[in-house]
């Protein structure tokens, strides 16, 4: 896989991954091959070895034929995604961007792996569908994530827009762009949802029972809501829990014989769980207190890492996976080797989402949850064991009725482990009584409670026990909750075994002694489909015991809940339909209202999922042959009633009941003629035949006037369409569409029946419109009058047009041989279709000219809609490409006509400048720039659809040529792809509107970087063309204004990066406020900065550029028109919205003191309004601020220098320095590095001094960065002792416009001993144009101070800073600003204790309090004083640094601090030599 460089006479040069076209092979040594290129195509040739031979196809034949291999179609296309993927991921990494950079790295090589899966050919359809599923997730991924295209797909494969409709690709792209799938690790909370699967192993990791070698298999039961999914075994969700005796570990003993996971008491033992990880190895964690067992998994869950033991790597347990799709059915079909290995079925804890008929299941599962237990006179707690049994009524204990988990056979008896000394102990144990239906009522569960003694671990002695029945005497089970148990003394276990005959409470009250002190928990869940908990369902179920009842049991029906009907849902209709059977007449209202009251639960979001079980119940259990008759006789009498009756809700129900109504009608008349070969067909078609004129009565009235009514017939009209595929069952298609058309023609032909019935109407009409019905050409024939009746009377009235363009785009995708995209896409389906005799057709239709016109104009207009990006989403690239194609064809249509009616007597200039602007249009859109797309992408469009500029660039100049002379008089046509067109411009008055006009397009054309150095020369150029002299000599000045010109060109040049766009920007605006007094587009540039501000999330610049807004406007009531995104309001309003606005941005950006004087500012009005309501609001806001300002923690942000030296940056930075407000975080070293990769050309200048001028004037670029200190300017508030640091810490670094940099140097000859002697500062300080914050993160430097500071001086200003310094930090520590952990604060009084022993003061004693140096510098003696006054102070903030930090520092710290108080006790002795030599 080497690439092969072409290097011989017609070689070809190949890259690993290029497909190239084999034209002939000469004797097996070389190959002739011809590739597409720009020219066209070339013949070359290279070695036979460099290639790979795939079988292809030549689709397209010609210049412009196209290969496409014979493969399948997703591997193809993965082929091609990873090479133009490939140029993309190399720039990320390039432009920084290196988390995505990894991620789309990691994504390429799955696709790989993948891709590899698919040519092996080893895979099942099922694992292909799988394969391919992935394969789209990640490519859709990636697409997205690398700014490509959306790629609609069906089935997995990429659509050909040639073989599909216009809308039904406008409907894919959107409802796929609306679903797009994301790929993750699903990182939810474990649920346990499953019984358990029990494996017993040897102590050498083996099956216990040999038999069970290679067989220890289970198959887990997890049903979706709307699909059966059976998997082996669940990856990231299955937990395996397992008791273990580490006796055996220790003493190195076998495992006791009976039951190898058993810990009996007393012994060493703790509770491990194995939890699955990646790939198949399972971990093992320990509990560490085997009291908090019962809740191991939640403290994994919330990795409460003492609760237990962390993994393991050393040992665990090895399991493979596998994933199972589809019923129990077909995973025994497609999986008969898994079945023959006894795998064990491990079923859904509780029912699934859905109980299909035929699933019988009787399940009680028992949780052992907690006792509490009295000491018995024992000085030490009880190791209690509990021992469940099943007893029947006659006092056999039930056998093979408990099991501990699926895998091993059912049990006797279950007992439980033990905790070792706990009267209280908690077990959370589940087991699954599988009780016979037959056996359950009687059956009662026994609880027997045991100590285990520690030192004769043969002994178990019974001091207890409990009981609870299975069923109540109503026939009802027990309930599904946690239930207290009474506890009994037992004195001997024979007294137990006697008693076990018939366990009753008077028996027990007379023989055993209940223990008031003791209580044991249990709960319970019942799973089963043939007991319930319910009495009325009961009842129901057993209606035959009580048959003088029936009329009050169905009553009682609606009161059972959702849950019990669903459960018993085939045995409840069993049984509606065996009453109705008894008893017509008498029981017949009562069954219909039962059955409709079922079907609209099954409507219920919670249980639509059983719709699915009722479909099964009417196809293959449902057996009520006669029921048709009193259905359709219940439904009809309830329409006729419509009219009638004042209370509909019965009504209504019965109405959204139609669907499933209608198919119990059509089954039962399906039983019926099997049963009787088909008779009474003619009494069945009257009944349904009358049964539709009732529709229609109930649609036909007038419901203007009752909302009941209106009610009852939206139920009507929403479940009619459900009805129409039972119906073809028993009418042909032509008899069905005939009742569906007088329906629909039943309804009123007016649009002002009410919104909501409009609504309701079209939907039913959509509903249709979609159904297999309308897809028959019979049937349509039918349908489609009436269907666009209705459509056209809301279309002319504009009512309900999004319902109606869903309905044209529907009725266009079945005739294929949001609502402006499908009326789009309706349209273009409309064109795509019509030829040339069409269009022929469609011009000889129109009577005048005048409409030919207007036709004209409205086409021409529609297209230029259709080729701005906010039509179709910037990804939709396949929607623009193949909309560019159909108006390319229509043009060409159209353009016959054009010529022929415009051009004669009259040139029509609206029509010509309408066109000339579409074709312009359409050759400078963004999609069909094929030299921007990337080459695979360039190819794809080329091979499709060619270059469609050069198509249209050949009928406008063809159109152009046509006009011959009339172009000279209307030269302004040509001209609308550079600026306004002429013919706009003269109809400009005076110069002022001229000149506006000239802007706006202007800042619209250089914002889009359509422009040039060229652009002064080329409007000169125009200007010399227009006859009206009396605006030429305005119009030659402004053009030549090269201050606009460079500002729009640097806004261009530079609208990429972060930098400059900001200053661009604030240059722009303040040029339209200033130079040419454009109000309106100075107010539209500062949103603009205002939206790169918000973007960038500089909320505090944000604020700052909408105030200067907010200052243009006053407090009074002047109207505003609308303008950008404020609706037209009076100005008081509007600067009031404003404020609010600004308020909430400079709370984001934390800046709350720039916020407070505007809340007063809004105070104020609304006091003097007596708006008391929105100036107790403001004054909460304002409350709010000060309570942030001292509460919430705020970074002090650092402040970078920075200078762009060369002739190669812009002009408006070449050769200037600025100030730059960092990003939080932001460090020196990061600041460079971003400003180095938005300028990669630049060299980082490693100095601070001031370049030559051969560096300014250079033809290269040199960056400066260096940081800058603030001084600020509110002295007053930082020298304020008792004001707060929060406080002071915002004005040190706010409203700043002076920065100092300090560089150090030696003055003189340097001290080898003493440096501090000659050092000197040299001091920088830099001041800008604008403090910061500001409308900007920077300002340009306006002037520079220079300043030299001597060493006495500075030493005083090291020292002074540095008091500070401590100052504040310790008092953040005695107000516990600060919490827990105290290194900074041990760090910074070593650091100074430790410099001022070592070094730093005491060198500052040196060389400024020697008495030769006092004696040499009288000036100084001040500056000296002042100095030993700081280090005094510094002594004493060090003293009550100590004391804080001895009162908080940690045990394991004291060595440190009792040094710090050593060299604390040595500074301080040599400063009180200072001070005495001092006074002395």
């Amino acid at each position: 896989s080497n690439d092969f460089r072409g290097s011989v006479t017609q070689g070809l040069a190949l890259e690993v991954g290029e497909t190239v076209q084999i034209l002939e092979k000469c004797e097996g040594k070389s190959v002739y091959l011809r590739r597409c290129c720009v020219g066209g195509w070339k013949i070359q040739l290279f070695p036979a070895s460099y290639v790979h031979l795939k079988k292809a196809t030549v689709t397209n034949r010609g210049p412009n034929e196209t290969v496409v291999p014979l493969e399948d179609p997703i591997v193809t296309e993965v082929t091609s995604t990873l090479q133009e993927w490939a140029l993309l991921w190399k720039q990320l990494y390039v432009k920084h961007k290196v988390d995505l950079f990894y991620k789309v790295r990691h994504v390429m090589m799955e696709l790989i792996d993948l891709r590899r899966q698919l040519l092996s050919g080893h895979l099942t359809q099922d694992q292909s569908r799988d394969v391919k599923r992935h394969i789209t997730v990640r490519l859709d991924w990636g697409n997205e994530h690398l700014g490509l295209d959306l790629v609609p797909r069906k089935e997995f494969d990429m659509v050909d827009e040639d073989q599909i409709s216009v809308s039904d690709l406008y409907k894919m792209v959107g409802s796929f762009r609306h679903s797009k799938r994301l790929f993750s690790l699903n990182t939810a909370a474990l649920v346990f949802s499953s019984e358990k699967f029990m494996v017993r192993l040897n102590k050498n990791g083996g099956p216990k029972n040999p038999e069970k070698v290679d067989r220890l298999c289970a198959l887990f039961t997890v049903t979706h809501t709307h699909t059966h999914t059976h998997i082996k075994c669940l990856k990231h969700k299955c937990l395996v829990q397992f008791k273990q005796n580490i006796r055996s570990y220790k003493r190195k003993e076998a495992l006791p014989p009976g039951d190898g996971l058993r810990n009996e008491p007393g012994e060493d033992s703790v509770r491990i769980i194995c939890l699955i990880r990646e790939k198949n190895f399972l971990l093992i964690c320990r509990c560490n207190n085997e009291n908090e067992w019962y809740q191991i998994h939640e403290n994994i869950i919330r990795k409460s890492s003492t609760k237990y033991t962390a993994p393991s790597t050393n040992y665990g347990l090895i399991i493979s996976l596998q994933l199972l799709r589809g019923d129990m059915e077909q995973v025994r079909r497609e999986n008969p080797l898994i079945f023959s290995k006894g795998v064990a079925i491990t079923r859904k804890l509780g029912f699934p989402d859905v109980i299909m008929p035929g699933d019988i299941r009787n399940d009680l599962y028992l949780t052992l949850e907690r006792g509490d237990f009295e000491r018995g006179g024992k000085s030490v707690q009880k190791n209690i064991e509990v021992t469940v049994y099943v007893l029947y009524a006659d006092g056999e204990i039930l056998k093979d009725c408990i099991s501990l988990g699926s895998g091993e056979p059912n049990v006797p008896e279950h007992r439980s482990f033990v905790l070792y000394h706990n009267n209280s102990p908690r077990w959370s144990e589940v087991i699954k009584l599988p009780i016979p239906i037959d056996r359950f009522r009687g059956s009662h569960l026994r609880f027997e409670f045991r100590h285990c003694s520690t030192k004769d671990k043969g002994e178990k002695k019974l001091f207890g026990f409990a009981f609870t029945p299975l069923m109540r005497e109503d026939g009802t089970t027990l309930s599904d909750e946690s239930h207290e148990l009474y506890v009994y003394k037992v004195g001997h276990a024979a007294c137990v075994c006697c008693c076990s005959v018939r366990l009753n409470v008077v028996f027990l009250v007379l023989i055993f002694q209940r223990s008031t002190k003791e209580t044991f928990w249990i709960s319970t869940q019942l799973s089963s489909t043939k007991l319930t908990q319910n009495v009325d369902l009961l009842a129901l179920l057993k209606w035959k015991a009580h048959p003088d009842r029936v009329m009050d049991i169905l009553g009682r029906l609606r009161h059972v809940s959702g849950e019990e009907i669903v459960k018993f849902l085939q045995d409840i209709l069993d049984t509606l339909f065996s009453i109705l059977d008894d008893n017509t007449d008498k029981y017949g209202p009562l069954v219909f209202q039962s059955l409709v009251f079922i079907i609209n639960l099954l409507r219920d979001s919670k249980y639509f999922h059983f719709r699915p079980v009722m479909d099964t119940y009417i196809q293959k259990h449902f057996a009520g042959a006669l029921a048709y008759k009193e259905l359709i006789r219940c439904l009809k009498w309830y329409m006729d009633r419509s009219a009638e009756v004042v209370r509909q809700d019965h009504i209504q129900e019965a109405m959204r009941a139609l669907e499933y109504l209608f198919k119990f009608i059509v089954q039962s008349r399906i039983l019926y003629s099997r049963a009787t070969c088909g008779m009474e067909e003619d009494q069945f078609r009257t009944s349904i035949q009358e049964l539709f004129q009732s529709i229609r009565f109930v649609l036909s009235l007038d419901s203007r006037n009752s909302e009941t009514l209106i009610f009852t017939q939206a139920a009507l009209l929403n479940s009619f369409p459900a009805i129409f595929d039972e119906l073809l069952q028993m009418f042909t298609v032509q008899e069905v569409a005939e009742f569906v058309r007088g329906t629909l023609g039943s309804m009123p032909s007016t649009v002002h029946i009410g919104q909501s019935m409009d609504v309701v109407k079209l939907q039913s009409i959509a509903r249709t419109v979609d159904s297999r019905l309308f897809s028959f050409p019979e049937s349509r024939r039918i349908l489609l009058p009436v269907v666009l009746h209705h459509i056209h009377l809301h279309l002319r009235q504009q009512k309900e047009l999004l319902i109606c363009s869903g309905i044209l785009s529907s009725i266009f995708s079945i005739i294929k041989a949001s609502s402006l995209g499908e009326y789009v896409s309706c349209l273009l389906s409309l064109l795509r279709q019509m030829t040339d005799i069409h269009f022929q057709h469609l011009m000889e239709n129109f009577q005048s000219k005048d409409e030919l016109k207007e036709f004209f104009l409205k086409i021409l207009c529609v297209f230029r809609n259709l080729m701005k990006l906010s039509i179709f989403p910037r990804d939709w690239n396949i929607m623009r490409l193949l909309t560019s194609n159909i108006i390319l064809t229509t043009a060409q249509y159209l353009s016959p006509a054009l010529h022929k009616n415009f051009t004669e007597a009259e040139f029509d200039f609206k029509v010509w400048n309408s066109y000339f602007s579409l074709a312009v249009l359409y050759i400078n859109q963004p999609s069909l720039q094929l030299e921007n797309l990337s080459p695979a992408k360039r190819k794809k469009v080329l091979d499709k659809y060619g270059d469609m500029r050069v198509m249209m660039t050949y009928e406008l100049f063809s159109m152009w040529q046509n006009l011959g002379e009339i172009v000279s008089a209307h030269l302004g046509l040509v001209c609308s792809d550079i600026c306004v067109s002429l013919c706009d411009l003269s109809c400009c008055c005076v110069c002022v509107q001229v000149e506006a006009e000239l802007i706006d397009k202007l800042d619209s054309l250089v914002s889009e970087g359509k422009g040039d150095e060229n652009y002064r020369e080329l409007f000169s150029l125009l200007l010399e063309k227009i006859e009206q002299e009396t605006w030429r000599e305005t119009g030659i000045s402004f053009v030549t204004s090269q201050h606009y010109v460079q500002i729009l060109m640097a806004v261009t040049l530079h609208v990429h990066a972060d930098v400059t766009m900001l200053v661009c920007f604030s240059s722009s605006q303040n040029f339209y406020k200033s130079e040419i007094n454009k109000e309106e587009m100075y107010i539209r540039y500062i949103h603009k900065l205002c939206d790169m501000h918000l973007q960038a999330e500089n909320y505090t610049e944000a604020a700052f550029t909408l105030l200067l807004y907010w200052e243009l406007l006053h407090w009074d009531e002047r109207p505003l028109k609308e303008f950008l995104h404020y609706p037209a309001q009076s100005e008081w309003h509007r600067k009031e919205g404003l404020c609010r606005k600004v308020i909430h941005y400079f709370n984001k950006g934390k800046c709350w003191e720039y916020g407070i004087p505007l809340c007063r500012e809004l105070a104020f009005q609304y006091e003097s309004l007596f708006d008391y309501q929105s100036l107790s609001w403001i004054r909460k806001m304002e409350a709010a601020y000060y309570d942030n300002i001292m509460e919430q923690q705020r970074l002090e942000p650092e402040f970078f220098r920075i200078g762009f030296y060369g002739r190669k940056f812009p002009f408006f930075l070449r050769n200037k320095e600025f100030v730059c407000r960092g990003h939080d975080y932001e460090r020196l070293e990061a600041f460079q590095q971003r400003m180095l990769g938005e300028f990669p050309q630049a060299i980082a200048m490693q100095h601070p001094n001031q370049p030559d001028e051969a560096i300014l004037q250079c033809d290269a670029q040199y960056l400066q960065i260096y940081a800058v200190t603030p001084v600020p300017d509110s002295i007053g508030v930082l020298q304020m002792d008792r004001v707060p640091d929060r406080i002071k810490s915002f004005y040190r670094v706010n409203n700043v416009r002076r920065f100092r940099y300090d560089r150090p140097f030696h003055k003189g000859p340097k001290d080898r001993d003493n440096e501090f002697k000659s050092l000197w500062i040299e001091r920088t300080t830099l001041i800008l144009t604008h403090p910061l914050p500001g409308i900007s993160r920077w300002f340009e430097v306006e002037k520079r101070e220079l300043v030299e500071v001597s060493p006495l001086e500075n030493a005083i200003s090291v020292v002074e800073n540095k008091n500070q310094e401590l100052r504040t930090l310790i008092s953040q520590y005695q107000h516990k600003q600060l919490h827990g952990n105290i290194n900074l604060l041990s760090m910074t009084l070593n650091g100074v204790i430790d410099a001022a022993v070592n070094g730093g003061i005491a060198r500052y004693q040196e060389a400024f309090f020697d008495k030769e140096y006092i004696s040499s510098h009288p000036e100084d003696t001040d500056k000296i004083t002042q100095l030993k006054d700081l280090m005094q102070e510094q002594v004493h903030i060090l003293g009550v640094g100590l004391a804080v930090h001895e009162k908080l520092v940690h045990p394991e710290m004291r060595p440190l601090h009792k040094k710090l108080i050593d060299q604390f006790q040595m500074m301080r002795s040599s400063l009180c030599h200072v001070s005495a030599g001092k006074q002395q």
